[in-house]
Parts: C-alpha cells; sequence; structure tokens
C-alpha cells in the first residue's frame, strides 16, 4: 500500500491501481500454473504411451497340393519396414501418434501349398526374439490370414500366438486381424482378446479391417476397460469354397451385411463370420462366428443369431459366375462378340493355394485349331512357371525364336511339362514375386511364363507387358472369383471347373481329418447346435 507523502495516513488512488494489479498477477500466476500442469500431463501422457508389438504371419496354404512354400516366401519385412504395410501407420498419423510402435516380424505369402517346418520355426523365432528384446507391452496386434498348413503341425496359428502369449504374459492385451477365409481354432480364440476379420469378398476391406482390430486395441487400453468380458465362438459344421461365397451376391451379401449393426450395438466391440479355408484336412477348418463385448446376453444372443442365419443360407450358396467344363467354356468363348471373354483356370489357383503350375488347361487351348489360324481369335494365358523357358528367352531377346519346357515342375499329376515353342515378344526383369516375366506368341495365343509363379489380377499386370486385354478376344487367368479390376474388365466370364490342388469340386478331394457331419460333403445332416460357448479369457486360461 502506498501513502501520500504529502499528507501522510492518507490513501491515493494508486491503491485501487495497485489492488487491480495484485488481481491480475494472481490471474497470470494462475494461468500459468495451468498451462504448466497441462504441459507437464502432456510429457507424462507421451511416457505413458501405450506400448503396442506388431507380428503376424500370413499364407492360405492347401495341403491337396503337392507344393511347399519356403520361408523367402512370405518376404518378411522387419522393424520399421512393417510399417509400410499399413497406410493408417505412416509416420505422421493419429494411430501412429497414439502408442509406442514395436514392428517385429510380419511376413506375408501368396496362398501356395504347406508350409516346410523349418519356415515356419524360423519366422516364429525370429519374431519371438525380437519381441523378447522389446518387453514388456501393453498390446499385441497379430496380423495373420487364418489358414496357414505347416508340416507335422495342426493349427499353426493356434500355435503361434500360444507361443507369444506364454512370451509376453497374461495381462497383455492381443488384437487379431484375420481373413474371412481363415479358420479359429478354440486354441486361437481363447488365447486372443480382440479378434476380427473382412467383411468382404473378394476383399476391398482388408486394410479397413486391420485398421478396426488396431482401434479396437487402443481403444480398450485408452479406456482402461481392457481385456472384453466375454467372448462367444461358434464353429458352424459349413465348408465351402471363396467362389461360392463372395459377398457381392446373395445370399453372403445380405449374411455379411448384418455383421456391421450386431458390431455397433453398445456392449459389443465386435462381431465375425469366418467361411474357412476348404482346400486343407485339418479338424479347425470349418465356418465359425465370433461375438467379443462387456454384455453376456447381447454377445451370446448376438453370436447365435449370426451362426443360425449362416446355417439357414447354407443350401443357397452358388458359384458367384456359371460354371462348366472348360471345353465348354472355350467353345463359348469363341462364339462370343464380348471382349475379353474371361475364363477363370479355377482347379490350380494360386490365390487359393494351387501350385501354380498345372499345364492341362494349357495344352488344351494349344491344342485348338481355332488358335491357329492366321486370322482366328486371339487368347492371353496368365501364366505359367518356367524358368527353363524364361532363360532361353532372355537369351534370345525380343524378336526371338524359344523353344523349351514349362510347368509341372511341382504339380505333374495332370499333366507333364508343356514343351513351348514361339516368337519371344517382351521381356521384363524385377518383378517381387515372377522375378522374370516373359511373352511367348504362339499362333494367336501369348503365354506369360515367369521365372517364378505369379497370379495376374490387374489390368496393369497385362499392359506392363505390352498386352491389351481389353482388345483380347479371350483372357485365360489362373484365379477363381475375379478381383475387382479383372472384373470391371470382363466382357463376359466363366469359371472353369479345371483339375489341380484347389479343386472346386469339393467331393473329390479326399478329406480324412475335418469333423464330420459338414456341410455340403454331408448333404442330409442333421441341424447342429450353435448355442454360443463362451471362451476363458486369456488370463483365466
Amino acid at each position: 500500500m502506498l501513502l501520500d507523502m504529502r499528507n501522510p495516513g492518507k490513501e491515493t488512488g494508486n491503491i485501487l491501481i495497485i489492488k487491480n494489479n495484485e488481481d491480475l498477477l494472481k490471474k497470470v500466476y494462475t494461468l500459468l500454473s495451468l498451462i504448466l500442469i497441462v504441459f507437464i500431463v502432456g510429457c507424462n501422457q507421451q511416457v505413458k504411451l501405450p506400448k503396442i508389438a506388431i507380428a503376424g504371419i500370413a499364407i492360405e496354404s492347401s495341403t491337396f497340393s503337392p507344393a511347399q512354400t519356403h520361408a523367402e516366401a512370405f518376404h518378411a519385412r522387419i522393424g520399421d519396414d512393417v510399417y509400410s504395410y499399413y497406410p493408417f501407420m505412416q509416420k505422421d498419423s493419429l494411430t501412429r501418434k497414439r502408442a509406442n510402435w514395436i514392428p517385429t516380424l510380419r511376413g506375408h505369402a501368396l496362398p501356395g501349398g504347406i508350409v516346410t517346418r523349418e519356415a515356419y520355426e524360423s519366422l516364429v523365432t525370429k519374431t519371438l526374439d525380437m519381441l523378447e528384446g522389446n518387453k514388456p507391452y501393453d498390446g499385441i496386434f497379430f496380423d495373420i490370414h487364418g489358414a496357414m498348413s505347416v508340416v507335422g503341425l495342426d493349427d499353426p496359428e493356434g500355435d503361434f500366438i500360444e507361443r507369444i502369449r506364454g512370451l509376453v504374459g497374461k495381462d497383455v492385451i492381443i488384437s487379431t486381424s484375420m481373413d474371412l477365409h481363415g479358420n479359429v481354432s478354440e486354441r486361437l480364440a481363447a488365447n486372443t482378446d480382440l479378434i476380427t476379420c473382412y467383411r468382404l469378398a473378394p476383399h476391398e476391406d482388408a486394410i479397413e479391417s486391420k485398421k478396426r482390430a488396431v482401434t479396437n486395441l487402443l481403444d480398450r487400453i485408452e479406456s482402461g476397460k481392457g481385456k472384453p468380458k466375454y467372448k462367444a465362438w461358434i464353429p458352424v459344421p459349413i465348408l465351402l469354397p471363396g467362389e461360392k461365397t463372395s459377398t457381392r451376391v446373395e445370399p453372403a451379401k445380405s449374411l455379411y451385411a448384418k455383421v456391421a449393426p450386431v458390431a455397433n450395438q453398445e456392449g459389443i466391440i465386435d462381431a465375425a463370420i469366418w467361411v474357412g479355408y476348404a482346400w486343407a484336412d485339418e479338424p479347425r477348418n470349418h465356418a465359425v462366428v465370433m461375438v467379443t463385448g462387456d454384455d453376456k446376453e447381447k454377445v451370446t444372443a448376438s453370436a447365435e443369431a449370426l451362426a443360425e442365419s449362416f446355417w439357414a443360407v447354407r443350401k443357397e450358396f452358388e458359384f458367384i459366375a456359371p460354371t462348366t467344363t472348360l471345353k465348354e467354356c472355350l467353345a463359348k468363348a469363341l462364339t462370343s462378340d464380348k471382349k475379353p471373354f474371361i475364363i477363370s483356370d479355377m482347379g490350380d489357383n494360386p490365390t487359393a493355394g494351387g501350385a501354380g503350375d498345372v499345364t492341362w488347361t494349357l495344352n488344351e487351348i494349344l491344342a485348338q485349331k481355332e488358335f491357329k489360324k492366321k486370322n482366328g481369335s486371339s487368347l492371353i494365358y496368365a501364366s505359367i512357371p518356367g524358368p527353363e523357358l524364361v532363360k532361353k528367352a532372355v537369351e534370345a531377346g525380343v524378336g526371338g525364336k524359344v523353344s523349351a519346357y514349362a510347368g509341372a515342375a511341382v504339380d505333374n499329376r495332370y499333366s507333364p511339362p508343356i514343351k513351348l515353342t514361339g516368337i519371344v515378344e517382351t521381356i521384363e526383369h524385377g518383378d517381387k514375386y515372377a522375378e522374370t516375366e516373359i511373352v511367348v506368341k504362339i499362333g494367336n495365343v501369348h503365354v506369360i511364363v515367369t521365372k517364378k509363379r505369379k497370379p495376374y489380377h490387374y489390368e496393369k499386370d497385362f499392359t506392363n507387358l505390352g498386352l491389351n486385354p481389353r482388345e483380347s478376344d479371350i483372357v485365360v487367368v489362373k484365379i477363381g472369383y475375379l478381383v475387382p479390376d479383372l472384373y470391371n474388365m470382363r466382357g463376359d466370364w466363366l469359371m472353369a471347373l479345371t483339375p489341380g490342388g484347389v479343386d472346386q469340386d469339393l467331393e473329390r478331394l479326399d478329406y480324412k481329418r475335418i469333423k464330420r457331419p459338414m456341410f455340403p460333403l454331408d448333404k442330409d445332416m442333421s441341424d447342429p447346435d450353435l448355442k454360443a460357448k463362451l471362451i476363458p479369457l486369456s488370463d483365466e486360461i
């Protein structure tokens, strides 16, 4: 307080000014304190971000093919390279900023034959070693396909997650992302906490589904809610190929449309329907429904409703496109005025687990007189592996003549290696899967020959080789249902019932170990018990 010295004892008007200044200083001090607190809390929050590892091995592997898959086929990404697989995990993304991420190993192979035990153990051991070196964790993002088969080992994904669980402990929350053609064993269901799968086939929602698995994990950790209280698991005794269960058409379209409304209910975290994988012979190969959440009644009732819906429409599943013999497919294609007329060579489809080198279809095509005529119909065949022919084509160069054998190095059960003699039109090096691709013109047929097998999914796969599939009369691809790019390009389309490791006629396959009865193998089976089984939480195992 100031006094007027000319009149001691008398306060001046400055007193009010000082009092006001004192009030202002207090407010400034309070504001600065709040800012400091926010800063400190923010720093603490940065320090306390959840620590989450990323791991997974993905493949769809047929046990009905003589092929085997080795470690190099997985093109494993290690450490920070794992991020490149996920658009939502790039450096400045909100998802990336929500956790302290520890990417370990994420391998993804083209579908193929059974995985060697050495390859499996190598990839799993590398993953576990990396996880061990960065413990402890708050969560694990477990990104798999779900249809891996391994020599001498049942349920590889169940084995893998069990080994991860044994390493990181029971308190860690594991969120699993899968393909809807994967298999969910009871062991896998028990050791994971959150689980989801794609809702579309073709899998246009693959990245969206993986992001959902990550978001569910982050939300449960950040909210403090932790593991869901309930996991309902229902095995459904149905085993169907993907070519009959595409969500483009009924009944799968309406069946899968029921999943999101179930998952969006209060008290439910996620819901999923797995079709399962038809070309492997293990007890876990069948359809499954799972629902996770905190509301017991909703979780169980919703799972049962989805399972009942699946069973109710089991007899309505049909091939997504007309199917017939290859002979009939070629006959219709040759008389059609629609370009390109696409034929799916389904039995050796490498996108479903076929060896990819069965020569039976190509032999039949080259025997057709129409493709030898000077002005006959044009056809593109994609594709056949033939390293010997590729080597000779490279030596001959573009425009040179080549003659060598291709195909049937792995799967020669239906037709031997085929001798191809023609003109080299294209040579391309550097493809991730094929390594080297060539185009050999034999009459009016353009045969794509690769050093290593490769499925042809996209229009650019052809145009990069100087081919114009839209102008070709016929395009034959080793594939089942067409992926979006090919589907949108088609003039017309038939699926050929050809032989191979992923034969669409399941009754011709020699199943010995799947659980029976199983629809449609046992067409007159009784209605199964579709009551939900509550799987123990991972910390109760």
